[in-house]
């Protein structure tokens, strides 16, 4: 009896086709998200799986593509299980397509055990709280919105702004604290070019990480139900990584727009009712899917961190696909276009930007004990900057007051000097701590009212009619 039930049916003739998706009916005992093996006529056998079923009919995505497919001869086999990647720790070092095929020379990764990439929720009553920071190198993000072990935190960017050169520059850069042991880093990219691909892979081979750096690819050519599946095999290796082996992971995914689009075409190609500019009503569960696979599970030394990276569509934060994301994460980094047209890089534009659990992880037990009121202290003068760009916008600069003016200094200094840094500077958090207190040191010591005496007394370092400290 329990062979007949491992029993795998065959069904040939297809009721449908329509562009990556076929349909079979007269089926029987077929699960959502299964794993499908589709037999063209030719005897070419490809990859899908079930994406709609009800009790006799199946809408099955096909990973290759349909073309070469025909109704009548075409065979379908259903294989009772949904996808699953082997997984070992040689991942690390290695290039795969969106599926978790080698695309590098390493050959294929064998392993006695595969893993759903669905992956297993995790239970909120086991969900540790993230505490510890990891250190990114640049000091827009180290010093202003902390980086948090099991955080995750998106980069929302725009088309033409240098997402991929800081995905990349974090990837090389980042690591725990001082300590570099047992950190590794999950790439995925989707919908990316040929030339961004070889750029990925050569920055990480030339800095020597590649061989802590796995890399899911999927490129631009490629079919766009893969996208679809390559952030869910990435992940997979991340909960691995983490939770087997007690690594810590930061999982790096660009670009969450590519993934959201391909979404919306294949809920277009089933005839759903479309929601906000076209993507699917689920859009919100479907990106929470992915977004709540980071994190740290109580009892297990490993952890995983996310930086989903996306492109806003006309620079519109309010666009479905950063609006649900800022909804999900804790947090976001925003690049701005008018700071990238300055020569800015990375081009992070502060004041819409932040980490909601940066106040967790900084401070006198984790970064140093000026690092919260420091920060406070260059938001403050930040936006004060920007009213004071407003004024002198109407009365011109000339006419503001000598206050104002050391603020625009400030905001010029600001920009050019801690914004500002190559995308192969490395600062540790104390560096950045210090260029912070070189430029409020530029304020009158009076104005620094985010900041407690005893911190102004150690680190302040201008002059003033309060004292020079």
């Amino acid at each position: 009896m329990g062979d007949l039930m491992m029993l795998k049916k065959e069904y040939t003739g297809l009721a449908n086709i329509n562009g990556p998706l076929i349909v079979v009916e007269g089926i029987e005992n077929v699960g959502y998200d299964e794993m499908v093996e589709i037999t063209a006529p030719d005897g070419e056998i490809r990859k899908g799986r079930v994406l709609q079923v009800s009790s006799n009919r199946a809408v099955v995505q096909v990973f290759e593509g349909s073309t070469g497919l025909n109704i009548n001869q075409s065979r379908v086999k259903f294989l009772q299980e949904p996808m699953k990647v082997a997984l070992t720790k040689d991942i690390l070092g290695r290039v795969f397509n969106g599926v978790g095929e080698a695309i590098d020379d390493g050959g294929d990764i064998y392993s006695e055990n595969k893993y759903n990439i669905n992956g297993n929720p995790i239970n909120p009553y086991s969900r540790q709280y993230p505490r510890d920071y990891i250190q990114t190198g640049i000091s827009a993000i180290d010093g202003l919105m902390t980086l948090i072990r099991g955080q995750k935190l998106p980069i929302f960017s725009g088309n033409g702004l240098p997402h991929n050169e800081l995905a990349a520059q974090i990837t090389r850069q980042a690591k725990i604290g001082d300590e570099n042991e047992n950190f590794a880093v999950v790439f995925c990219a989707m919908g990316i070019k040929h030339d961004e691909a070889r750029y990925f892979v050569k920055s990480f081979e030339e800095s020597g990480v590649l061989q802590n750096v796995v890399m899911y690819t999927n490129l631009a050519d490629d079919p766009s139900v893969e996208r679809i599946i390559a952030p869910r095999v990435a992940l997979t290796a991340a909960e691995y990584l983490a939770f087997e082996e007690n690594m810590h992971i930061l999982v790096v995914m660009t670009d969450m727009t590519s993934y959201s689009e391909a979404l919306r075409e294949l809920s277009s190609r089933r005839g759903e009712v479309p929601s906000r500019k076209g993507y699917p009503g689920y859009l919100y569960s479907d990106l929470a899917s992915l977004y709540e696979r980071a994190g740290m599970i109580k009892g297990r030394s490993g952890s995983i961190t996310q930086i989903p990276i996306l492109t806003m569509p006309n620079d519109d934060i309010t666009h479905p696909i950063p609006d649900l994301t800022g909804y999900i994460t804790e947090g976001q980094i925003v690049l701005e276009r008018d700071l990238s047209q300055r020569n800015v890089y990375p081009p992070i534009n502060i004041l819409p930007s932040l980490s909601r659990l940066m106040k967790d992880g900084i401070g006198a037990d984790f970064t140093r004990e000026d690092h919260p009121d420091v920060s406070s202290q260059l938001y403050a003068a930040y936006s004060h900057v920007q009213e004071v760009k407003s004024l002198a916008s109407v009365i011109g600069e000339d006419e503001l007051s000598e206050l104002d003016q050391e603020y625009l200094a400030f905001g010029d200094e600001f920009e050019n000097k801690f914004l500002n840094q190559d995308n192969h500077t490395n600062r540790s958090i104390a560096e950045s701590l210090d260029l912070a207190w070189e430029l409020i040191s530029t304020l009158p010591r009076h104005e620094l009212d985010r900041i407690a005496e005893d911190l102004l007394q150690k680190y302040y370092r201008g002059n003033d009619q309060d004292g020079k400290a």
